[in-house]
């Protein structure tokens, strides 16, 4: 039996303002996910239960992409840098030891997927979605004019990144925001630059709620997905 509308309205609108809110506990655990001290490495906690984002992407979606997608990524870091000199090091580290090295692809492509795919999760809330307010909608209106022509840019790198891949909000040295999109398992942390939001492009994250539609996930995910304040945290000073 299904929870009365009136339960499901309430448990989302709960869910929201607890996100919203940004508890300081919910923070230090994706900071302590995205540089994680040292190997064995372990599968970060979802900011929110899997159903939480339906009907945008679907508990069935989250289910696969983050339970065995993302566990795959972990297991198989843990399996390449077991015994390695790059077992002492942090995720951020190992991703940037590896980053271009061909001998080391396989590190890199599982390393930058898993911190990836925890700032992809991060990157979205129930309830979300929109323009922003705040420093972020200032950086915002500086960088690109305003809200719409941002969103433009943005939705325009994820729909057009030819393959799997991602599209960035980022934050450059002289603390300008510039959108760019990275392929496969390519990530702009990787070159130092400074991450404030990404979009997933990789087929698996969409395909059983949209199959070939990329256009309709990518407006949901800016209409009704996107944590700005998780963006704004990113933000340096």
């Amino acid at each position: 039996m299904h929870p009365a509308p009136r339960v499901l309205m309430t448990r989302r609108r709960l869910i929201g303002t607890a996100l919203a809110a940004g508890s300081l506990a919910l923070v230090g655990r994706i900071r302590r996910a995205l540089a994680q001290a040292s190997g064995p490495f372990a599968l970060p906690p979802l900011p929110y239960p899997e159903d939480a984002l339906a009907p945008v992407i679907s508990g069935t979606t989250i289910g696969f992409h983050y339970g065995k997608h993302h566990r795959a990524y972990v297991d198989n870091l843990n399996k390449a840098i077991e015994g390695t000199d790059l077992a002492g090091k942090s995720l951020e580290d190992i991703v940037k030891a590896t980053a271009g090295d061909p001998a080391r692809v396989g590190v890199f492509n599982n390393a930058a997927q898993d911190w990836n795919h925890t700032f992809y999760w991060s990157s979205m809330r129930p309830n979300g979605g929109g323009a922003p307010t705040g420093a972020i909608a200032d950086h915002i209106k500086d960088s690109f004019g305003d809200y719409a022509k941002f969103r433009q840019e943005f939705a325009t790198a994820a729909v057009t990144q030819f393959g799997s891949g991602w599209a960035w909000l980022v934050q450059d040295p002289d603390k300008k925001l510039k959108v760019i999109k990275t392929a496969n398992a390519d990530t702009p942390m990787a070159r130092g630059i400074n991450c404030l939001l990404t979009c997933d492009v990789w087929e698996h994250a969409y395909y059983l709620d949209y199959q070939n539609r990329r256009p309709d996930y990518v407006n949901a995910w800016l209409d009704k997905l996107v944590n700005w304040d998780f963006a704004a945290r990113q933000l340096a000073a």
